[in-house]
């Protein structure tokens, strides 16, 4: 009885051994398997499942986890991996994720009850996945229970084990990176090969020729808008073309198509559908044989300017590597291109462009400055056009006297006296000088001797009779009467008199006393305070609108803001010449007299001719001159 006890316990011993034993072997075998999957991954998904269930696994006690994922630092954020696998309904761990999202730091928190209890004592565990400072998703875990330093010791673990899922990310980083460097590189060294022409038809040539050799393409198309269609504008390894074929015009058509729905078509479409219409390219295809599509169209300034057209057959259809190299050399090579199309054609065709693209912004909701200024330059034009004005015209001027007497030496003289000179008012009858009278006094008296002396003979010849000697005497008494009385009026013209009132106008002698002067000099100079006239020299291109009557303002220098009228009195036919130029003398009477005037003033005066237009009055010398110049030019 106690052996078979005893066997029994031994059998018993055994099964139990043996159990433990596939248990750990099956564990081991699962975890191994865990574990190739894990380095064998090909997708991020994959990865991420792998990665959760060893993490789990390791940590122990986990009853649940999840991983999401998303855009970085952009989300949405959506679960990638749960586990256990069958285990899909963990909304429970949404908020705790939420707040590791939103925080940025691993969290541990008490997990919300299940309905109908009031604790249920798990705890959840979250962490961030992070990788060059770039959020991309959460990993959250729901643990049993647990002490404080238990649940710190899960998060570290939790915190080492999320570096694999940050040197994943670390690894597409840089290798998207890698790829973005070789196809902006790659299309930099198609730009340039387009760059390094300076005519836009050689450029639209060896860009193409350079993409279909570098892309193995059968032949590539560039076409550019106008007119609202695309005209094909070259073809690789063709120098000319026809666009009248059947080929250029289906090429024309594909190319409308991208450029109106403004998308890359790609034909045949990938497998996940196209979302654009490509009616026009398959017809293409079909037509001519083309197996694969793929037109990228070109913009400049916001707006598609024209598209580029690759062809390749059905066994090499277009990729999305391929895809992103084209439109990266698009984006790039649209704007140069656009550049140079607009730079070689003809100044006629620039500045109609260049006037419908105003205009277009002037009608346009945008471009509220150049509306304004465009708007105030057509009022502008508009009020001069239509709107008139005084045309008058200007001239120097100065102020002259009516009357300008000159006071004279009577005879030869001296000067005695002066105590008048240029610029002093004089009343009629002031002295203005005097001459010295002594050498015509004492010839006065000279001569009253010689009148005595032949008085005497005259009387004696009377006495003896002697008839002769009478004549001889009384003709010698008369010859010296006569000089004596010359003498006395020249006596009584020893002063000099002002004639008139008035100012002096030249005539300085205070400075030359006992100066001599001969007969008929000029002393002084007077004209009247309340006599002028004014002097205006007329430019000749003015003078055919000069006529007497006509109004006018005079500025004096000496009196800037007080203008004075004029009246126009007389147009001379004189002309005097100055720097350069033709001037007549017209003459103006003051239409009020003005006390504050002075001969010699100058000044500007204008006349008034009549009301004209205002573009007329700005542009009339102008027009003349180039009509003059015009005239003198024509044989």
């Amino acid at each position: 009885m106690d052996e078979q006890v005893s066997a029994q316990r031994a059998d018993s011993q055994g099964e139990a051994e043996a159990m433990v034993t596939a248990v750990a072997q099956a564990d081991v075998t699962e975890e191994h398997g865990l574990w190739t999957s894990f380095a064998e991954a090909a997708t991020v998904d994959a990865f991420c499942r792998s990665w959760l269930a060893l993490q789990c696994r390791m940590m122990g006690g986990v009853r649940a986890g999840m991983i999401l994922l998303g855009p970085a630092d952009r989300g949405p954020f959506r679960p990638v991996a749960t586990w256990p696998e069958g285990r899909r309904n963990l909304k429970h761990l949404t908020k705790t994720a939420e707040r590791t999202l939103a925080e940025r730091r691993g969290l541990v928190s008490r997990a919300e009850p299940d309905e109908g209890q009031t604790q249920n004592g798990y705890y959840e565990i979250g962490y961030p996945i992070e990788a060059r400072g770039s959020l991309h998703g959460a990993a959250v875990l729901e643990v049993t229970p647990k002490s404080e330093a238990k649940l710190q010791g899960m998060l570290r673990q939790l915190h080492w084990g999320a570096s694999w899922l940050e040197l994943l990310f670390s690894r597409e980083a840089v290798a998207a990176e890698k790829e973005t460097r070789e196809r902006i590189q790659a299309a930099l060294d198609l730009v340039a090969t387009a760059v390094g022409h300076e005519q836009f038809y050689a450029s639209a040539v060896a860009l193409v020729t350079a993409i279909a050799t570098s892309l193995s393409c059968d032949r590539v198309s560039i076409g550019f808008v106008k007119r609202g269609r695309t005209r094909v504008t070259a073809v690789s390894h063709s120098a000319e073309f026809k666009e009248q074929t059947n080929v250029i015009r289906g090429l024309a058509e594909a190319m409308d198509e991208a450029i109106d729905q403004r998308e890359t078509i790609v034909y045949p479409p990938p497998p996940e559908g196209a979302s654009a219409v490509i009616q026009a390219h398959e017809a293409f295809a079909k037509e001519h044989g083309s197996g694969a599509l793929l037109c990228v169209p070109l913009e400049a300034a916001g707006q598609a300017v024209g598209a580029l057209l690759m062809e390749r057959s059905a066994e090499r259809p277009f990729d999305q590597k391929i895809v992103d190299l084209c439109r990266s050399v698009a984006s790039l090579i649209g704007p140069v291109l656009e550049i140079h199309r607009r730079e070689d054609r003809w100044l006629g065709a620039k500045v109609w462009d260049s006037l419908k693209r105003n205009v277009r912004g002037l009608i346009g909701p945008s471009r509220v400055a150049l509306k304004l200024t465009t708007a105030s330059i057509i009022g502008l034009l508009a009020f001069c056009f239509f709107a008139e004005g005084d045309y008058r015209v200007s001239a120097k001027t100065v102020l002259e006297p009516v009357v300008q007497q000159a006071a004279a030496a009577p005879f030869n003289g001296y000067i005695r006296e002066a105590p008048i000179r240029a610029g002093d008012l004089v009343q009629t009858g002031d002295v203005l000088c005097t001459l010295d009278d002594r050498d015509l006094r004492l010839e006065r008296a000279k001569s009253l001797s010689k009148l005595e002396e032949y008085r005497k003979e005259y009387h004696k010849a009377m006495a003896e009779r002697e008839a002769a000697k009478v004549e001889i005497a009384a003709a010698q008494m008369q010859q010296v009467q006569s000089e004596i009385a010359l003498l006395d009026k020249q006596l009584t013209h020893t002063r000099v008199i002002a004639p008139f009132d008035g100012i002096v106008v030249s005539g300085d002698w205070s400075q030359s006393l006992g100066s001599p002067v001969e007969k008929g000099k000029v002393l002084f100079e007077i004209a009247p305070l309340d006599s002028y006239r004014v002097v205006l020299e007329v430019d000749e291109r003015d003078i055919a609108d000069v006529r007497v009557g006509q109004p006018g303002h005079l500025l004096l220098s000496a009196f800037p803001s007080d203008p004075v009228e004029v009246t126009v009195a007389k147009v001379t036919p004189v002309s005097t010449a100055k720097e350069g130029r033709n001037f007549f003398r017209v003459e103006a009477t003051l239409d009020q007299p003005h006390n504050r005037l002075h001969p010699a003033m100058e000044g500007a005066g204008k006349i008034e001719i009549d009301r004209r237009l205002l573009v007329w009055i700005w542009t009339h010398q102008v027009v003349d001159w180039i009509r003059l110049t015009l005239w003198t030019w024509l044989p």
